[in-house]
C-alpha cells in the first residue's frame, strides 16, 4: 500500500499544477471558486503526507473532508459548468473514500489523476 500511497501523492501534485492558471477566463465568481478549489486540494495533499500509510481511517476522513469542501464551492460556483464539474468531482472523492478507509487507493489515485482535465476544463 505505500508504493500507493506515494504514487497517489504524486499525482495530487499534478492536480495542482493543472490548477495553477484556473479561473482567469472565467465569470462571475469563478476565478475565486477555482482558486478556492486549489487551495482545498493543496490542503488534502498537505493533510494526508502527514497521515502514515498504515492508518487508513484517517485518509478515509480526510478524504470525505475534502468532497465536502468541493460541494460547497460547486454550491457556491456562478457558473453552471464550473459547479457541474465540482459536483462531480466531489461524488467521485465520496466514493473513493471508502476504499481509502480499507486501505484501497485505486479509486482515490483514478480520481487524482482525472481531476486536473475536469477542474480544469470548467475553470478555463
Amino acid at each position: 500500500m505505500r508504493y500507493r500511497v506515494v504514487r497517489t501523492l504524486a499525482g495530487g501534485a499534478l492536480v495542482l499544477g493543472a490548477l495553477s492558471g484556473c479561473g482567469a477566463l472565467g465569470g462571475g465568481n469563478s476565478a475565486q471558486v477555482c482558486t478556492d478549489t486549489k487551495k482545498a486540494f493543496q490542503q488534502y495533499v498537505t493533510q494526508v503526507r502527514s497521515v502514515p500509510a498504515a492508518e487508513p481511517a484517517q485518509w478515509r476522513q480526510a478524504t470525505e473532508q475534502l468532497a465536502g469542501r468541493v460541494d460547497g464551492l460547486a454550491k457556491q460556483a456562478d457558473d453552471a459548468d464550473l459547479s457541474k464539474a465540482l459536483k462531480v468531482e466531489a461524488g467521485r472523492l465520496r466514493d473513493a473514500a471508502p476504499g481509502v478507509g480499507d486501505g484501497d487507493v485505486s479509486r482515490l489515485d483514478s480520481v487524482i489523476r482525472e481531476t486536473p482535465a475536469v477542474i480544469g476544463k470548467a475553470c478555463d
